[in-house]
């Protein structure tokens, strides 16, 4: 019987994704087939690109303004409190990654530089 006709039944379908491999070798391919659609729906529809655009444009300003808004609202309200020195330590490491994320996008609007480094990778990560 072929492997096809195997795969048909719920039952060898079931045993056959208990195998660690065979689960990761179909995600693999299910991923695969579904970038390639997603490619040629943007080949052959313009328009799709644009909205992807548009959507990915918004998602920036959006991260941006919930970055900067909750700072607005808590910075002043820090006023005369003391820190601890590990809770100055957190905070200046997460603005350190605040810096590095910031420039990264910097750098991608403006000179199309995508390529997150191995350095800022970690500095993202907090290693």
């Amino acid at each position: 019987m072929p492997r096809s006709d195997l795969l048909k039944r719920p039952a060898a379908a079931r045993e056959t994704m208990r195998d660690d491999t065979a689960r990761y070798l179909v995600n693999r391919a299910q991923f695969k087939n579904s970038t390639q659609v997603r490619e040629t729906i943007r080949e052959r529809t313009p328009a799709v690109r644009k909205i992807e655009h548009t959507i990915e444009y918004l998602d920036l300003v959006g991260s941006c303004h919930q970055f900067v808004a909750p700072l607005g609202r808590l910075v002043p309200r820090i006023r005369g409190q003391e820190f601890t020195y590990d809770e100055r330590w957190t905070v200046r490491r997460g603005t350190s990654k605040a810096r590095a994320a910031v420039a990264w996008l910097a750098a991608a609007i403006d000179n199309g530089e995508f390529t997150l480094d191995e350095q800022l990778a970690e500095s993202l990560k907090g290693e």
